[in-house]
């Protein structure tokens, strides 16, 4: 009786097959268990969201080269749950309904005196205002009075620029890189008309221009008069850095975030991009979906640790985001004598005091173009740390900016952030106010004692003042 060889299934004779098939067949429940657990509070944006992908355009915009690593340092979500995801609308009936009130440009959403600003030369580009006169501008009542809103000293683009700007209806996109800060990136889940519709404009200045020249992907041959495009960004080289009206890129950088109504005078519609994000939806959806479905004049992100705006102001001294902790203390204490108090319910509609401003949608119309002038003018008088000014400027205008403060999840559904280039060092970074930072410390009772925020510190700690 011969014996009988029983040999195995030449799948199973590699340990290493083995082991791999054992580790997916254990951690693929796992995975499915945590994506799709507690339905309630989690958001799935490829079943909620359909119309961002049908109507995409599956076309590459732009291809980098390898060593300019565009697509790197992406940071990770801070949450994972969604309560409050956006709900975006058809494509084709969004589009329609943007092209209509673009072309309506004599309907004002919303009763609002129009604005006229003031001109002329000063000494800084804002006019170097004191408090009293900045304040005296937040209550806007009388269509005739001239307000300040920079552009007293020449912001520098060219003229071909210029026009291709002003000629800009509908819906404009906006991003800056200055400093070689962070990476141009394509917005991603675009529309099958939007390249054709909406106009995208990245700002840039002389050392990015050089960086960029030496990947390949700008040529180095001076300004020029032909648009520069990457992808699907025109590209706008600002003047040299003798000719800008800040020292600090970050101050150069918020001209064109918050006064993007006065360099797109004719947009009736704008969303703001940080450098460092990337958008993965389509402009036109964001605007019909946070903007004006909810009938706002503006609509941005809520911080998503902060609430109070001393809370921010407290994290940029910490963390040495900019200049030292006397500066910040001086700035929050001036807003404190002028009547800052810590967000509470009686402040709703407004569902928190600290925003995260790295995305910004925007109706161009008097009441955001006030806000965004008022808040500018708090920037160049003490720092480009928008978000610690931003609560103060809000609070205090009459008649109210009615503002959409939508959900974090929202945001980290709408766009990628990215973590900004590393710098070898830190001249002219912008950051800290180019000054070194010393040693923080540690604060006690004896430093609120008497100052203009005792009471606002009393108040967000939940703490009985005398």
């Amino acid at each position: 009786m011969g014996w009988v060889r029983v040999r195995r299934p030449p799948l199973l004779q590699s340990k290493l097959l083995c082991v791999s098939l054992l580790y997916l067949l254990t951690t693929l429940p796992l995975a499915l268990y945590v994506s799709f657990s507690d339905p309630s509070s989690r958001c799935l944006p490829l079943l909620l969201l359909p119309s961002t992908r049908s109507s995409s355009a599956a076309t590459t915009l732009f291809h980098y080269p390898r060593d300019y690593a565009e697509h790197k340092h992406a940071l990770p979500t801070s949450r994972r749950l969604c309560s409050d995801p956006a709900v975006f609308a058809d494509y084709k009936t969004v589009l329609e309904e943007i092209n209509d009130l673009s072309r309506n440009l004599s309907a004002p959403p919303r009763p609002f005196p129009a604005l006229r600003y003031q001109n002329g030369g000063r000494d800084t580009f804002a006019g170097n205002l004191s408090t009293e006169e900045r304040r005296s501008f937040f209550t806007h009542t009388d269509g005739e009075v001239e307000i300040p809103c920079g552009f007293f000293k020449d912001f520098p683009i060219a003229q071909a620029d210029r026009l291709a700007m002003e000629s800009c209806r509908g819906v404009v996109v906006a991003s800056a890189i200055l400093n070689d800060h962070d990476k141009i990136r394509q917005p991603k889940g675009l529309g099958s008309q939007t390249l054709k519709t909406v106009c995208f404009f990245m700002f840039i200045d002389d050392r990015t221009h050089r960086v960029l020249a030496s990947h390949g992907i700008l040529k180095d041959d001076g300004q020029g008069a032909s648009p520069i495009t990457v992808g699907a960004w025109r590209v706008v080289r600002l003047g040299s850095t003798a000719e800008l009206p800040y020292e600090s890129p970050a101050m150069n950088g918020v001209v064109a975030k918050h006064l993007l109504h006065r360099l797109f005078p004719n947009a009736r519609f704008s969303v703001w991009v940080d450098g460092k994000m990337q958008l993965t939806a389509d402009p036109l959806l964001l605007v019909q979906s946070l903007l004006v479905g909810e009938g706002a004049d503006m609509a941005v992100s809520k911080h998503p640790f902060n609430l109070h705006a001393m809370e921010e102001a407290i994290a940029t001294a910490r963390w040495h985001k900019w200049g030292g902790a006397d500066a910040i203390r001086a700035q929050m204490e001036t807003y404190c004598r002028n009547g800052l108090q810590p967000w509470s319910p009686s402040k709703l509609p407004y569902p928190s005091d600290v925003p995260d401003t790295a995305i910004i949608i925007r109706r161009h119309g008097s009441a955001s173009d006030l806000f965004s002038c008022m808040l500018f003018n708090e920037l160049e008088a003490f720092n480009p740390r928008d978000q610690l000014a931003f609560a103060y400027v809000r609070d205090q205008m009459s008649p109210k900016v009615s503002m959409n403060m939508f959900e974090v999840e929202v945001f980290e559904h709408i766009a990628v952030e990215y973590r900004h280039n590393l710098k070898r060092d830190n001249a002219g970074s912008g950051r800290g106010g180019g000054t070194k930072q010393g040693v923080t410390r540690m604060a006690s009772s004896r430093d609120i004692a008497g100052s203009s925020c005792e009471g606002y510190l009393m108040k967000m700690w939940g703490e009985p003042s005398e």
